[in-house]
């Protein structure tokens, strides 16, 4: 043991995976959520493990190593501890890979050049003509222009992942506390040396704010403000059915969303099947603070574009939806790293709707900058003092413990 105390502030799936991490390299790591393991921005999402909607550039480098962690990362978990299997049987892995499809002139051009760039890169992506993607998808709409097939694209329960990361990390010597808010910083000499919480004081030397889209505001309530926002997405979620959507399948469209920053709203055709038969529908994105209603109206666009691809959903019944807010930074990068204006803060956030698949290489990556290791990636471009990440000046007042 290193004897460094470490506060993982956030006990969704990325502080999961960076608590793990940290745990099994010594260090001695307490995890604080003022809600529960999973219970927000973790359990209202997809799953996506993907590499199909990242162009190059070092998000698609962190989405690679993210890849290629995952299969290891479980064999780990599965042979650690009696409940490993278990733990990874509830993940439910599935390497199905995706299916990208586009239905205009203009979507397949723009498909085939973003395609070409992704492959200068190491991605595979293989296109299929229209009776390979009959064969791989059955049930897909035949008024298509192009499609393409990444093999490497996955998905997990996210819920279950996240759980069986943070269980990974408890058996290594980490410790969980729920029901506990952050409310504030404690520091020495211009140093964090622990936070005051709703349950008390907890020392630490270390914090890592890992609250995904609630990043933002914890970071002001430390004296570090960042720019990571709330950017609403809502799924629908049908009645189980026989199988019929074999890989993620999603319209052209769905990058362009994904890289987007414009306010109002944007979706996109994206359908998944589950291993419950459930057919997930989605997806939007819209900047609305937190505000979780429900709208009908977006429901609807999200409907109608999945029923563009999948023409045979349009008698299935929908027996709930939901929605959740991704952790949104301006260029669309994830912050990790330390804090150069408050030593002892360090960030792991601001992954949008990525931090499922990204959430393995992000903590493998903090682990080795906390180490001064070398990284397998260069950090560079996910650091906190870019122009898109600082908030206002802040000042970090003392406070004594």
């Amino acid at each position: 043991m290193n004897g460094t105390r470490v506060a993982v502030l956030g006990a969704g799936i990325v502080g999961a995976a960076c608590a793990r991490e940290l745990a099994l390299a010594g260090f001695a790591v307490t995890v604080v959520d003022r809600g529960g393991p999973a219970a927000a921005t973790t359990s209202h999402g997809e799953g996506n493990v993907l590499i199909s909607d990242k162009g190059p550039g070092p998000e698609l480098r962190l989405a690679q190593l993210s890849r290629a962690l995952w299969p290891e990362v479980l064999e780990a978990v599965a042979e650690r501890s009696s409940h490993g299997a278990e733990a990874v049987a509830a993940v439910e892995w599935e390497p199905k890979g995706g299916i990208v499809v586009a239905t205009t002139a203009t979507g397949a051009s723009e498909l085939s050049r973003f395609a070409a760039t992704q492959r200068e890169a190491g991605v595979r992506a293989e296109a299929l003509d229209a009776d390979a993607l009959a064969e791989a998808e059955p049930y897909v709409t035949r008024d298509h222009t192009a499609a393409l097939h990444y093999p490497d694209d996955a998905q997990v329960q996210p819920a279950g992942a996240a759980v069986a990361l943070l269980t990974d990390a408890l058996t290594a010597g980490a410790v969980l506390r729920t029901g506990c808010e952050v409310l504030g910083a404690v520091t020495r000499g211009g140093r964090l040396t622990g936070i005051r919480t709703s349950a008390g004081l907890l020392d630490a030397d270390v914090c890592v704010n890992a609250a995904g889209p609630w990043s933002g505001e914890l970071a002001a309530r430390l004296g570090a403000p960042v720019d990571v926002r709330p950017r609403r997405g809502d799924i629908l979620v049908t009645t189980p059915l026989p199988p019929m959507v074999f890989h993620k399948v999603y319209d052209a469209d769905y990058v362009g969303a994904v890289g987007s920053s414009a306010e109002d709203l944007q979706t996109s055709a994206v359908v998944e099947s589950t291993r419950a038969g459930s057919v997930l529908l989605g997806s939007s994105r819209r900047r609305v603070g937190f505000d979780d209603r429900l709208r009908p109206e977006v429901l609807s666009a999200i409907a109608v574009k999945a029923l563009r691809l999948f023409p045979g959903l349009a008698d299935v019944p929908v027996m709930r939806a939901y929605g959740g807010f991704r952790p949104y930074v301006p260029d669309h990068l994830p912050v990790i790293g330390p804090d150069p204006r408050l030593p002892g803060l360090w960030h792991a956030t601001g992954h949008e709707g990525a931090g499922i698949g990204l959430s393995l290489g992000t903590a493998l990556l903090l682990r080795n900058l906390m180490l001064g290791r070398p990284t397998d990636i260069d950090a560079t471009a996910f650091r906190v003092d870019r122009p898109a990440v600082l908030g206002a000046a802040s000042t970090v007042n003392e406070e004594s413990a």
